[in-house]
């Protein structure tokens, strides 16, 4: 990433490519429908990715960031496994290359998160769907949870069991970032680089609330079986400026 450019966010500059330097996350891969699901996203204009044909993955994900260019914070984050906006229209089959391949992007649906500053940047730098939540959490225990409400509203909480280590940096990776606010959606280069990742199959126990978010959540068949579920010891990223797709 080469930007360079600086953002204002709430009288404060704000340089890209924003780092983040310590975090941790957990989180939890569900299968879901492709047509509830698709239905959800269409207004971006992107396309859910089939892992096999007529289902796709939610990933439900709580995020510790501890020291990063836009302060400590919490954040709670809903995301569909989507196709390239260049690769519209593939098949299953296109699918399966893009997964293998990388090239895959993942659409933030929903992202709260509990501070002002990092809400203003994700809505005005990227078009990341923020919204203020509250967050009990415990990334340290070995079993990792995390509840988020929003309005005094349940949306859902979440237990992630001890996985199994992932030799090296595991999930290192560059993806694709969407996101999609006031009818515009854009895409993001988003570099991950963790440590003492662990996985497992299954492995995540959810409970969705009452809030509307946990609504949209159970209309995809959740809460299930988790298909896998993941939790990382030590992770850095880098966010560079959004693209209008």
């Amino acid at each position: 990433m080469s930007e360079t450019t600086t953002h204002v966010v709430l009288g404060k500059p704000v340089t890209m490519p924003v780092q983040v330097r310590t975090a941790t996350a957990f989180m939890g891969m569900f299968s879901v429908p492709v047509r509830p699901a698709q239905e959800l996203v269409a207004r971006t204009g992107l396309e859910i990715l089939q892992y096999r044909p007529g289902h796709g993955i939610c990933t439900l994900v709580f995020v510790d960031y501890v020291d990063g260019d836009l302060g400590p914070y919490n954040e709670f984050g809903v995301c569909f496994l989507v196709r390239n906006h260049h690769n519209r229209g593939d098949g299953i089959v296109g699918d399966w290359r893009s997964l293998v391949g990388g090239q895959a992007g993942a659409l933030i649906h929903h992202l709260p998160v509990d501070g002002d500053f990092t809400l203003a940047a994700g809505r005005g730098i990227w078009g990341f769907p923020k919204t203020l939540a509250d967050f009990d959490t415990d990334h340290d225990s070995s079993t990792k949870r995390g509840s988020v409400s929003a309005d005094g509203v349940l949306i859902a909480e979440l237990a992630v069991a001890p996985g199994f280590p992932v030799p090296g940096n595991g999930l290192a990776a560059s993806l694709a970032a969407y996101s999609h606010i006031d009818d515009v959606t854009r895409c993001t280069t988003w570099e991950m680089n963790p440590s003492g990742v662990r996985t497992r199959f299954g492995g995540a126990t959810l409970r969705l609330g009452t809030h509307p978010i946990a609504d949209e959540l159970r209309s995809l068949g959740l809460p299930r079986r988790a298909l896998t579920s993941s939790s990382i010891a030590d992770l850095r990223m880098i966010f560079g400026n959004a693209t209008v797709v």
